[in-house]
């Protein structure tokens, strides 16, 4: 760590010199203009550089189905607005991966191909991405599939099943826009200015966002289960829809403690949601004592549901401990 001593000029500049070993790796010098990012009671220099586009390429060679459209959902999260995939001849089917990929992620598209090479690149400006909005979005997308997955279970409705699985996909590239959104914001101060978010708001966003997708992930499963199974009967229905509610609001309160502007209002939210995880643990005993009377396969399934429903009212409760930090005073 280096230290620099203000200076006054003209009896009101405070002026600072910059280390030149820095100035010179960063490619500073004299009549360069450089950024300040205010935060709190930091204050984060850059230099001021054109706005280009940041491009990565990779190679790909021998990648197919899902490691293919992890690179390319990697490249994408990591910040690249241009991606460029090549290798020594693109296979039919690779170029099948990486179309389907690209469709599931936020604004990124198709823009060029040869033999050897298919380029994309991200068409949204981060001051066009609210990761607010994407949260937002992925709690009421999350907590549908949860309801309409235990509703089609406990009716027998197949149609709705598969309506839920399919919904999964939403849920994903929201998260996967978070994700990207949050990396730029650590990389580059700018992107914190242009989304309107701290650093700290937007850890505390983007791992509530994977609380979600993870609530998304076992809605999913709930619904694969619904397809396996008829219809349970009523009064473990009945038991299993007490879960449900009971998960849906530790979920619920845990995303308005988040939202919440009132770091008091936070705080209470934030407690009642993290003690209303003991009423869920409490519902997944009764019910899993009920489950005792069924047939094994039957019991097994049903098990599995119970399990995603608990898991849901925990992902909720890591919900409430982030928005604790949150409205916590800052050090």
């Amino acid at each position: 760590m280096e230290t620099r001593k203000v200076q006054v000029t003209g009896g009101s500049t405070y002026t600072v010199s910059l280390p030149k070993d820095w100035a010179t790796a960063n490619g500073v010098s004299g009549g360069s203009v450089v950024e300040f990012h205010p935060e709190d009671d930091a204050l984060l220099l850059t230099p001021r550089r054109e706005d280009e586009k940041v491009e990565g390429t990779l190679d790909v060679t021998g990648l197919e189905g899902d490691q293919l459209t992890r690179a390319v959902m990697t490249m994408y999260v990591s910040g690249f607005d241009i991606i460029t995939l090549e290798t020594p001849r693109i296979t039919a089917e690779q170029r099948r991966t990486i179309r389907t990929a690209a469709q599931g992620l936020v604004g990124l598209e198709v823009i060029g191909e040869t033999s050897e090479r298919v380029q994309l690149q991200d068409l949204l400006d981060s001051s066009e991405l609210s990761i607010n909005n994407a949260i937002t979005r992925m709690r009421l997308v999350a907590t549908t599939m949860l309801a309409d997955s235990v509703t089609a279970l406990v009716e027998g409705d197949d149609d709705l099943a598969e309506d839920v699985i399919q919904r999964d996909d939403d849920v994903n590239r929201l998260y996967y826009m978070v994700s990207r959104v949050f990396r730029s914001i650590l990389r580059d101060p700018s992107t914190a200015a242009e989304v309107g978010l701290d650093r700290e708001t937007a850890f505390d966003y983007h791992s509530s966002a994977r609380q979600l997708e993870r609530v998304a992930d076992h809605a999913s499963k709930i619904a694969e289960n619904a397809l396996e199974l008829d219809a349970p009967p009523e009064h473990v229905s009945d038991l299993i829809g007490e879960l449900h509610e009971s998960a849906v609001a530790v979920i619920e309160k845990a995303m308005d403690a988040l939202l919440a502007d009132d770091a008091e209002e936070a705080t209470r939210l934030a407690n009642e949601a993290r003690q209303s995880v003991d009423l869920v643990d409490e519902r997944v005993r009764e019910a899993d004592a009920e489950l005792l009377d069924l047939a094994p396969q039957q019991a097994q399934l049903l098990g599995l549901v119970v399990d995603s429903l608990s898991r849901a009212g925990d992902y909720g409760g890591n919900i409430a401990e982030t928005a604790l930090q949150k409205a916590a005073p800052k050090p």
